[in-house]
């Protein structure tokens, strides 16, 4: 087997400049939201166009730009994504209106795109030692990992000494030396025999995902009701014309055989899942840190790195492990590390809850660190080279899917239990407005009840924060239970799946 020289493990770094890169710009925005609000003045409608249409259209944008690179090439689709990534931060930086900015953060989510699929792909073609592989996207995937940990650390000194749109210029020099160094270190690929990219299946996996992620998100953020449902029903039915037009085409979109490979299939499931799990418990730990336990948003950043520290070495850690144990064997270890830092996290409560829920988060985080590297690795190995790409988008978009997912049902289950609480529990004397804002959320029980007489606020306060805590200590017990089933799953089904090989049952070829 062939291994890689100096050449591609340098390229390895230039690869992970613009992933740690992505990470952090889904993060420093929330930071410097107060700022450009202050500047900008947007309407609140605007405010959330802001916030989510980068995401949105990063997962929107995925599947087409995964196979957009097996067609042109991965490295030219890197270099002119990184060109509309640095001139999208330039124009995010120096908007003057909210609607500059909401077109300059649409720019960033198709340029942000690119980048994923791109550099896996990469990955795949320039490492061909299965371990070698292994240890590289687990480089890949820590890459991340960081771009999440030091993004608010970064954005918060940024901010302390310049105005909001200094966070946008991260990217400008990151951007441009990949520009001068990526034609030079890193290899061009692309399937010979792609054929052309339909412009019509494009359009209607952007619309599926769009609408089925915007009405997830809807229905995270007010709860369920028709016409959030509705918008998901359209997108699974443009999403069913999607997939019966791809297998008319001659050269299709997504090539669906490949899900005939069960490593394939199952690896990409369990990623999603994974995220299912992981965005929908982070929704409940964040407010944790900071409405249950009173920490302000710069003390929970500073609780929450020992689980970042976590999850950086489980994907270091892992591609060493399985060079003596089989990766179903340790996805199913890290699913079990999962589900006990999820049972730690239910026993949260009392003067030991910070310990306690510092200790859960930072064994579950261990344990997602080899879930998400290995999965990748099963599922870009799964596949020919050429289809890379292709591979590459289905399991961003997997991930994308199953965290939005995760924080609509779980967060629904959690909110639902608060608010059946709630309902018979608000004291006597409390104003029937300020009832209804207390029965809604624990951040609004907690504003109410500041601004009632101290004793009446205080009894307001304690039972929502109760209500809040039963709903917590519910939703980690339902993650904890579906993390078991889940390393049931894969104990069952890629028990034969070695690490970084292409072992494929009912194999694509």
């Amino acid at each position: 087997m062939e291994k890689a020289t100096r050449r591609e493990w340098i390229g390895l770094a230039v690869i992970a400049l613009p992933c740690l890169l992505y990470s952090m710009d889904l993060t420093v925005l929330n930071l410097a939201v107060p700022h450009l609000t202050a500047d900008l003045k947007p309407s609140a409608a605007q405010l959330l166009w802001i916030v989510d249409i980068y995401g949105f259209l990063v997962a929107g944008s995925l599947i087409t730009m995964g196979t957009l690179g097996d067609r042109i090439g991965r490295r030219k689709l890197l270099l002119w994504g990184a060109v509309l990534f640095g001139a999208a931060s330039i124009i995010a930086a120096f908007s003057t209106s909210a609607e500059m900015l909401i077109a300059a953060r649409a720019l960033l989510g198709v340029a942000g795109a690119t980048l994923a699929p791109s550099t896996l792909s990469l990955i795949r073609n320039m490492f061909h030692d299965p371990a070698e592989r292994t240890f590289a996207i687990g480089v890949w995937g820590t890459s991340y990992s960081l771009g999440g940990a030091i993004g608010p650390l970064l954005g918060g000194a940024l901010l302390e000494y310049f105005w909001w749109g200094s966070v946008f210029l991260l990217a400008v020099p990151v951007m441009a030396l990949l520009l001068v160094v990526g034609p030079i270190l890193l290899p061009e690929y692309k399937d010979p025999e792609a054929g052309r990219l339909d412009f019509a299946s494009a359009l209607l996996s952007l619309v599926a995902v769009l609408a089925a992620i915007f009405g997830l998100k809807w229905i995270a953020e007010d709860g369920f009701s028709w016409q959030p449902a509705s918008i998901i029903i359209a997108g699974l039915a443009v999403g069913a014309i999607f997939i019966d037009r791809q297998r008319k085409l001659a050269d299709p979109l997504i090539d669906l055989s490949l899900f005939r490979s069960r490593a394939f299939s199952t690896a990409l499931a369990v990623n999603m899942l994974g995220c299912f799990v992981a965005f929908g418990s982070f929704l409940f730990t964040a407010q944790y840190f900071q409405l249950m336990l009173g920490l302000s948003p710069l003390q929970a950043g500073l609780w929450s790195l020992p689980s970042a520290a976590a999850v950086v070495a489980g994907s270091m850690l892992a591609p060493l492990i399985v060079r003596r144990i089989r990766p179903a064997y340790v996805i199913a270890g890290g699913l079990s590390f999962v589900a006990a830092g999820f049972f730690i996290m239910s026993r949260v409560g009392g003067a030991d809850s910070l310990a306690i829920l510092v200790a859960g988060t930072f064994i579950m985080a261990l344990g997602f660190g080899p879930i998400f590297i290995l999965t990748t690795d099963i599922i870009v190995s799964a596949v020919p080279p050429e289809r890379a790409g292709s591979a590459g988008a289905l399991s961003e978009t997997g991930a994308e899917f199953g965290g939005v997912l995760g924080i609509a049902v779980l967060g629904s289950i959690g909110i639902a239990i608060y608010r059946g609480v709630m309902a018979d529990a608000v004291p006597d004397g409390v104003p029937v407005n300020a009832a209804d804002a207390a029965r809604d959320t624990l951040a609004g029980a907690l504003a109410v009840a500041a601004e009632l007489p101290e004793r009446l606020g205080a009894g307001l306060a304690e039972v929502a924060r109760d209500a809040f805590h039963q709903g917590f200590v519910l939703v980690t017990i339902i993650a904890a239970l579906l993390t078991v089933a889940l390393a049931v799953v894969v104990l069952r089904v890629l028990r034969n799946a070695g690490a970084g090989d292409a072992v494929r049952e009912g194999a694509v070829n």
